[in-house]
């Protein structure tokens, strides 16, 4: 369960928080596969911390002796003893935060890839509304907190809870009025902990909110820099920055406060506790009931407690901003991990994708549908949209009940003005963008006619195109992890791209990718299609793929996008229309609607808006494009 979406200043939809009671049920959830781990790590722990507690008592029996003048050799069996508990509880300690240590990371790893698996599966449309800030402060900063909490408090924290309980038990047993003693502290600790929990949860909360905020402005400001200079907007947008970093200042500076606070009432109870017992030392040993070294041990046992009852509840303050940043990624995980809507056809076999964490297909990579498809035959329609439906949020309709198929082996150009709905008609055959309403039904598990083809049903390649970093060979095989090197030579020949990857510095084995060998755009989207080529689809949607083409390398790369589209099913949202021209149908849209279908010829012949479209093309152009 997570509470509804918070709205940040920025007027942006943020992604859900969950609620205290989902966070605590995911983190169990997480930890049961190694609940064995814990049980090792807790059990050693426990045996440290009891051997640790003789050394009040041995302490306490040098001060019996020492006050009752024994002689000095009396002295050498507990001095023994100390050092033998120092060694064994060095030990145990060791190998028990160990274990502890290792627990957490295995639970950090399996909260990262859960986090990264939900939100890669994420409508992009969902996305949008929240902002690419809300997101990048979750990956970021969210994980960032938790791993810090795993890594230092998590240990710390095991240790001192048990330390606590057992150092009780240890005054109980030394003297009832000693733990009665001690016990005065805990209203005034349980107190500072209430009233410190109950504003650092909203005030964290509050904090990763800002924080995301202040990265949302940063990345339309710096991402849109051209736009703001030419526009002269710098001095707005420079204010805007400036009032959401004040903000997320002005919550630190709380927090700062807060913590400044809670330590003042620790130091409270300690000098409530440890006079309690030291007055309870002083009549005990007055009336005879228990020697000097015991009331020695019982208020060293005390002072020992400062320590462990510190360190757990100061450590409240990076539990209580882990679990702030858990909350928000449980939020993200338990959203993507809701039922498909009803317009969606049942699985019948699921294919394996990569996204963002933007929730967008990786731009430019050969990205498999997430959504689950129906198994087709070979001799039905390859992809059958039917009285679809979008919506972007009230008020912001893009598509009204389009139905389209497309026939196995078909071309099908999708055109239209900016803002028709091309794009959004795209992603949504492509699985990446579920529908508002209607139904989709395309390959799950089809096998398109090429040799060996069949393992991604559906591929996305967009204009947005991003180079991995690592080898060209890597990059190459995340379409296909099992590629052989002849496979990827035959991949980019197809596309008309091998002569240039030879030429690399190191061929394939050459870095590309941030802080490797930089690949110009139209050869980056050469690479994507080559991507498709190698994983070999049934169903291939090219979303302006190839808008690279306006450059002097225009026709080389429309014939990579023609090679890769052979002998598949293809949707194509044409930039140029001499795509539309090499289609097998050419379809409309208009203000989210099918307003006309058809071969290039009949459509151009037709006087309709398709017709329109070509004479504005055309006569845009300073020789007419061959037909």
């Amino acid at each position: 369960m997570t509470t509804p979406s918070p709205t940040a200043d920025t007027g942006a939809e943020l992604l859900p928080i969950a609620t205290p009671a989902r966070t605590r049920a995911a983190l169990r959830s997480l930890i049961r596969p190694d609940r064995a781990l814990a049980l090792t790590g807790i059990g050693i722990l426990v045996a440290a911390t009891a051997v640790g507690l003789l050394v009040q008592p041995l302490l306490g029996r040098i001060v019996d002796i020492v006050a009752d003048s024994r002689p000095a050799g009396d002295l050498t069996l507990p001095v023994v003893l100390l050092v033998a508990v120092a060694v064994v509880q060095g030990l145990t300690t060791t190998l028990g935060l160990t274990r502890i240590a290792r627990l957490g990371e295995t639970v950090l790893a399996r909260l990262r890839e859960r986090f990264v698996e939900r939100a890669l599966n994420l409508p992009a449309d969902r996305l949008e509304r929240a902002g690419a800030g809300d997101l990048t402060a979750r990956v970021t900063g969210d994980v960032a907190r938790v791993a810090e909490a795993v890594r230092s408090a998590l240990p710390e924290m095991a240790r001192s809870v048990l330390a606590i309980v057992l150092t009780l038990g240890a005054l109980a047993l030394l003297d009832l009025r000693f733990l009665l003693a001690a016990l005065l502290a805990v209203p005034v600790q349980l107190l500072t902990a209430r009233w410190y929990v109950r504003r650092a949860l909203t005030l964290y909360a509050d904090q990763r909110v800002a924080n995301g905020a202040q990265q949302q402005q940063l990345l339309e400001t710096i991402g849109g820099a051209v736009t703001v200079r030419g526009h002269r907007l710098e001095e707005q947008h420079t204010e805007r920055s400036a009032g959401r970093s004040r903000k997320a200042v002005d919550l630190t500076m709380r927090s700062v406060n807060l913590v400044l606070g809670f330590y003042g009432r620790l130091h409270i109870a300690e000098y409530i506790g440890l006079a309690a017992v030291l007055i309870a030392g002083f009549w005990l040993v007055r009336d005879g009931a228990v020697s000097i070294g015991t009331a020695t041990a019982a208020a060293l046992y005390f002072h020992s407690l400062f320590g462990p009852v510190n360190a757990a509840l100061v450590l409240l303050d990076d539990a209580q901003s882990a679990a702030a940043g858990l909350a928000r990624l449980v939020g993200v995980t338990d959203l993507a991990e809701q039922p498909e809507p009803a317009n969606v056809k049942p699985e019948a076999g699921k294919a394996e994708g990569g996204k963002t964490a933007a929730g967008k297909p990786e731009a430019g990579r050969t990205a498999p549908a997430p959504v689950p498809r129906q198994r087709i035959a070979s001799s039905e329609a390859a992809v059958t949209v039917h009285a679809v439906s979008h919506a972007y949020g009230p008020g912001r309709p893009v598509l009204h009940d389009v139905s389209l198929t497309l026939e196995p082996g078909e071309h099908v150009a999708l055109v239209g003005t900016s803002g028709a709905g091309k794009s959004t008609l795209a992603r949504i055959v492509a699985g990446v963008q579920q529908p508002t309403s209607g139904t989709v039904t395309a390959p799950a598990g089809a096998v398109s006619a090429a040799a060996g083809a069949g393992e991604h049903p559906v591929v996305l390649v967009t204009q947005e195109v991003h180079v991995f970093t690592g080898t060209l060979a890597e990059d190459l095989r995340l379409a296909r992890p099992d590629a052989t090197d002849a496979d990827l030579r035959t991949a980019l020949s197809t596309v008309h791209a091998l002569d240039w990857a030879e030429a690399l510095p190191d061929g394939l084995a050459t870095v590309v990718g941030e802080g490797g060998h930089r690949l110009d755009p139209a050869r980056a989207q050469q690479l994507a299609l080559a991507r498709l080529v190698l994983a070999d689809p049934a169903l291939a949607v090219l979303d302006e793929a190839t808008a690279e083409a306006g450059s002097a390398g225009a026709r080389v790369l429309e014939r990579s996008a023609e090679a890769a589209l052979a002998s598949r099913t293809a949707l194509v949202v044409a930039h140029r229309l001499t795509q539309a021209v090499a289609a097998d149908r050419v379809v409309v849209l208009e203000a989210g609607r099918v307003v006309e279908s058809g071969p290039h010829d009949e459509l151009r012949d037709a006087d309709g808006p398709y017709a329109a479209l070509w004479r504005a093309w055309s006569g845009s152009r300073t020789t007419a494009p061959h037909p």
